[in-house]
């Protein structure tokens, strides 16, 4: 449970941007993020050598970016989380997770930061506000996920499990970390940290952010692998959900 302390928050927040074939989009996300003023932690998730030439070269746009190479690909979980044990080395307060295809509106980025700031023992989550190009497939298939997300954690607050655009209190991904909870490291991740936060009480505010899927953009995605992955994660969650019963049953009429 997080802490009820409403002290003055020393907000000194950074991004955090896990990368794996996305080094052409990068140099564009870290151009359009140069403008909150805050560093930028890039992590180069074990690319081959010409995605690491171009992460490189992002990371010499700005003197805001921290450069953080991984030996070899371990999913956009496992490099998140390196991420954040740096950005707690360096005392930052909170982390910004965005991720590095360009598919999320930069220019939100500072309300997000501004809501942080005035929120700082919540999690403030982007939900998608969608153009025409937007796969109706994909559109649908969340609206899945979300519900799924809803019903295993008792948490009617959280609007969309799959928006990689998020501000977290780094001492929630801190305690996180510290419980040694069982994270999905691929494409299951975002709907897994979410969920383990809300069980762990943290709060949700949430807000839209515009999403463009480009026609030429790389998806990451591998229907079999991710699928199966994904449908265990569920699986896991509802059992997490079965056993923490009494906890959010008393939470539900505590809150009211």
């Amino acid at each position: 449970m997080p802490s009820k302390d409403t002290s003055l928050c020393n907000f000194n927040p950074c991004f955090v941007i896990p990368v794996y074939n996305h080094g052409a989009a990068l140099a564009s996300v870290v151009q359009n993020l140069c403008y909150c003023g805050i560093p930028m932690i890039l992590v180069d998730d074990g690319n081959d050598s010409k995605n690491k030439e171009l992460i490189l070269s992002a990371s010499k746009l700005s003197p805001l970016c921290i450069l953080l190479p991984l030996k070899k690909n371990s999913g956009k979980g496992k490099a998140f989380f390196a991420g954040v044990k740096k950005a707690l080395s360096l005392g930052f307060t909170h982390v910004f997770q965005i991720d590095a295809d360009g598919q999320h509106d930069s220019s939100r980025c500072a309300f997000f930061l501004k809501e942080a700031e005035a929120n700082p023992e919540k999690i403030i989550c982007g939900y998608p506000e969608y153009d025409e190009s937007v796969p109706l497939k994909r559109k649908n298939g969340r609206e899945i996920s979300n519900r799924w997300a809803r019903f295993v954690t008792w948490d009617s607050s959280i609007k969309d499990v799959l928006c990689g655009y998020r501000v977290y209190p780094s001492k929630a991904l801190q305690k996180l970390i510290k419980s040694h909870a069982h994270i999905n490291a691929r494409m299951g991740f975002d709907t897994d940290i979410l969920v383990h936060l809300s069980w762990a009480g943290w709060e949700i505010l949430n807000y839209g952010v515009r999403v463009t899927y480009p026609q030429d953009g790389i998806s990451n995605f591998r229907m079999v692998r991710d699928n199966i992955a994904i449908s265990l994660t569920y699986t896991r969650l509802c059992i997490g959900m079965i056993v923490r019963i009494p906890k959010l049953l008393l939470r539900r009429i505590f809150r009211g």
